[in-house]
């Protein structure tokens, strides 16, 4: 249950952050002596933004989610994930490598990472060919610090949160330099306990379900990070990094009570249906990096392996039972073991002329096995295992890249960047034991992925940018992995290991006027674009059965306009970053059968157009001329829309928050969502009578407090960047 409440609200916050606002330049003035400086901290370069948050006061006291929270084109209002100006997700980069670990440890690891280790954030809306990513992904680089002077420093950071439950959380980190060594490392520790309530409905006029309850989610989670950093010569550095994380999900409960009512018959049946579900899960990840300079121009060599291995262990039982006669009609024990390993290498090399020209090409491997093997125990007669719902998949994948592009800069007003990307991806999926074909299946796929962009420079105020980008989307492992999440009897998620890899179409028009105001145009085109469908079909004793189906159905256009600013008044009193947002999206489409069984459904048609608005308005109010005392007050709000489950109803969110810092210590004060308007809820009925709905409250109203310690010596630098080699494995996992 609970995965398919997460691919819910991700869905809901990834519509609105596939067109979520962008933000821009700032400026910073010092005044040395009678000679005032102007300092850019946020400016472009080449493909990407870059925020120097190193003297920001909004650096201080937090943690390196909630900073990138506030920077300029990136949102969240989950507060789970993040999104970047047209793009659905986000991948994660630290020091130039990317951080191979699953979603939920990355999540825990910027949670947990004090911002005052972070020295700049790079933000890249269309990569270009270098990167391993998947679909119109845009890209988060965050520039740590070291040491660089001999000694050690460090960060005590606590929180505590108080939504439905009280969510308390620790973190330490350290970082240690001597001589050519550098040490840096991060622990943490959180315990949270998550409500949701839920009404779900389905039907059509003749029969129709509505099942009302909540979910309540207890979560333990242990992590952390360590990186060693060596220079072997003045032209030589090597750099080993660890992250893990472990993850206890005990007594997780879904109590939902069903009513369903059969209109012709005259016939209601009350049904309750409560799910226990034991989780644990671990990640551990590995990443060897060697770094050669082979010329005074800044030329070269980077070596990259990696290895990640990924295990969660998790079953449920589940019951049903009829209200009436207090009978038991249903319960069974089901287990959904995963394993994911992965092994990855990478080589790039770059090459840096006098003339400002960069030639880099390169290419990566990797290799990656899934092992599934979900079994469905019976626990009321007939008993015993159901070989026609367990199954052992296991999942196999290779893919080989390589790529090349060349970087330009003609005069002062005029860069350029061409490159491609070729990617060959070999995947085989097997059920154990099952004979019939249909349960095994081999695919081989290549992709030619060519990137274009122009950059002009009007005059220091007017730059004008031009990006394309095409790229393909691969399902994540779970996707693929033919298995049941069971709601009710009669409702479930099912998952499909036949879906091909989407293949996206990105451009996009930026202008900007003076580092503080801008207007960004976009347009991508997705072929095969796939998402959870809701087919429903109606059995012969006119019960109608609703399946959440992952599937591939069509196409799909996004296009967006956004205008706004990113500015400082009042002598760094008040940094306002405003921003409007208009998107206009068409969906091309329709499913009419499940894609694991071929057993025909009516035809769930997809064939709409939409157009939406959002506003986001985040602002810092300086309230002290110690500059010890700020204001934080942020609001968004997004229009209904239509997306592939339904009509969606408006969200909004206001928060605020208050910040002092003392000395070493920097205390923060949070509400979030104060009046409770960050909600999901969607509606569809279809033409053929069809309908189904989803209203979610994940409590997102939060009142926290957090305290932070800085100790030992302050005197910092941004570490060497590194990629690893498997960039684009974690983020499906």
């Amino acid at each position: 249950m609970k995965i398919l409440i997460t691919s819910l609200t991700l869905l809901a916050s990834s519509i609105l952050f596939a067109q979520e606002t962008a933000k821009k330049d700032s400026t910073q003035t010092k005044k040395i002596e009678e000679v005032v400086m102007t300092k850019r901290v946020f400016q472009k370069k080449s493909d990407r933004m870059v925020f120097d948050v190193t003297n920001s006061p909004i650096a201080k006291g937090t943690n390196a989610f909630d900073l990138l929270k506030e920077t300029p084109l990136v949102s969240s209002t989950d507060n789970a994930t993040l999104k970047i100006l047209g793009r659905k997700d986000v991948f994660i980069y630290i020091n130039g490598r990317k951080t191979n670990m699953d979603m939920e440890s990355l999540v825990e690891m910027l949670k947990n990472t004090p911002s005052e280790n972070i020295s700049k954030i790079e933000v890249i809306t269309v990569p270009s060919s270098e990167f391993q990513l998947d679909g119109d992904d845009g890209v988060i680089n965050i520039i740590m610090k070291k040491s660089i002077t001999d000694g050690l420093n460090g960060t005590l950071k606590l929180g505590d949160e108080q939504s439905y439950y009280n969510h308390p959380s620790a973190a330490l980190s350290l970082n240690y330099r001597k001589g050519k060594l550098g040490i840096d490392g991060n622990v943490y520790s959180s315990l949270q306990k998550q409500e949701q309530s839920l009404i779900l409905t389905n039907g059509d006029e003749t029969y129709n379900n509505r099942s009302v309850g909540a979910i309540t989610d207890p979560n333990q989670n242990v992590g952390g990070y360590v990186n060693l950093d060596y220079e072997l010569s003045p032209k030589q550095n090597i750099e080993l990094s660890y992250n893990s994380r472990f993850n206890w999900s005990n007594n997780s409960q879904t109590n939902l009570n069903s009513i369903a009512k059969n209109f012709k018959e005259n016939k209601i049946t009350k049904t309750n249906t409560f799910n226990v579900e034991d989780a644990h899960s671990r990640s551990h990840s590995l990443n060897l990096n060697y770094e050669l300079k082979t010329d005074e121009e800044g030329s070269k060599l980077i070596l990259n392996t990696s290895y990640l291995n990924l295990q969660r262990l998790q079953q449920n039982t589940n019951v049903t039972t009829d209200l009436d006669s207090q009978n038991i009609e249903a319960k069974f024990l089901q287990k959904t073991p995963q394993k994911v390993n992965n092994l990855g290498f990478q080589a790039d090399y770059i090459l840096k002329f006098e003339d400002t020209t960069t030639l880099s090409f390169g290419g990566n491997y990797n290799h990656t096995k899934t092992d599934n093997d979900t079994s469905f125990e019976n626990l009321i007669p007939p008993t015993g295992n159901d070989t026609n719902l367990s199954n052992h998949f296991v999942y196999m994948e290779n893919i080989s890249a390589i790529y090349a592009t060349l970087e330009k800069n003609l005069g002062e007003k005029f860069s350029g960047k061409l490159g491609t990307r070729i990617e060959l991806t070999r995947n085989q999926g097997d059920v154990i034991d099952k004979i019939d074909p249909y349960y095994h299946f081999k695919n081989a796929y290549n992709n030619v992925l060519p990137y274009l962009s122009a950059n002009y420079n009007f005059n220091k105020n007017n730059t004008l940018s031009y990006t394309f980008s095409s790229r393909i989307r691969r399902p994540s492992f779970s996707q693929l992995n033919p298995s049941r999440q069971y709601l009710t009897l009669n409702n479930y998620l099912q998952n499909n290991p036949f879906m091909k890899a989407s293949t996206y179409y990105t451009q996009e028009l930026n202008y900007m006027y003076k580092s503080s105001y801008f207007l960004v145009l976009n347009h991508t085109y997705i072929k095969d674009e796939n998402e959870q469908i809701p087919l429903q079909k109606k059995k012969d004793d006119g019960t109608i059965l609703l399946r959440y189906i992952r599937t591939n159905y069509g196409t799909k256009q996004e296009f967006g306009g956004t205008v706004g600013m990113q500015k400082i008044f009042f002598n760094g009193i008040w940094s306002a970053n405003n921003s409007l947002n208009l998107a206009y999206n068409i969906f091309r489409g329709s499913v009419s059968k499940d894609p694991i069984t071929n057993e025909p459904f009516d035809t769930y048609d997809i064939n709409k157009k939409t157009f939406f608005f959002n506003i986001e308005l985040n602002n810092n109010i300086r309230l002290s001329s110690k500059k010890d005392l700020f204001l934080g007050v942020n609001y968004f709000f997004l229009s209904p829309q239509k997306i592939e489950l339904g009509n969606l109803n408006s969200m909004q969110s206001l928060d605020l928050s208050i910040k002092k810092i003392y000395k070493d210590w920097t205390f923060m004060f949070e509400v979030n969502d104060i009046f409770n308007t960050n909600k999901v809820y969607f509606k569809e009925v279809q033409s053929t009578g069809y309908f189904n709905s989803v209203d979610q409250n994940r409590y997102n109203r939060i009142v926290s407090i957090k305290a932070t310690y800085n100790f030992g010596n302050k005197k910092v630098e941004k570490i060497r960047k590194t990629e690893s080699a498997n960039s684009s494995i974690k983020d499906r996992t």
